[in-house]
């Protein structure tokens, strides 16, 4: 059964960082592209980042801010995102990419005020 657990969201001010972690159990990231998604509040569901054996992709919103990561056991995948605007409010969640229903999680929530 497979298992994704988001943390590491909160409040945090324009120019701000916060960084996402994604653990896993019954996935094994390394052999699976992995992803990061948002939904705002009046949005739907959308790709933020994908990391792969072939590299990281990032929607342009975001490139240059946001950074894609996993760790060498390939269990846990990060988000770092730095200079934070407040059209990056949403709850994060991760996922596979493509994403699969049956993996999403409670998401964590990203607050960010101006």
């Amino acid at each position: 059964q497979v298992q994704l657990v988001e943390s590491g969201g909160g409040l945090v001010q324009v120019g701000g960082s916060l960084r996402l972690t994604c653990a896993a159990s019954g996935i094994i990231f390394g052999i699976n592209t992995m992803a990061w998604y948002r939904q705002g509040p009046e949005n739907q569901r959308e790709l933020v980042a994908q990391i792969s054996g072939g590299g990281t992709n990032y929607r342009d919103s975001v490139k240059g801010r946001f950074t894609i990561s996993m760790n060498n056991a390939k269990d846990t995948m990060y988000l770092q995102m730095n200079n934070l605007k407040p059209e990056d409010t949403a709850v994060y969640y991760c996922n596979v990419f493509p994403a699969n229903g049956r993996y999403w999680g409670q998401g964590t929530q990203v607050i960010v005020s101006s």
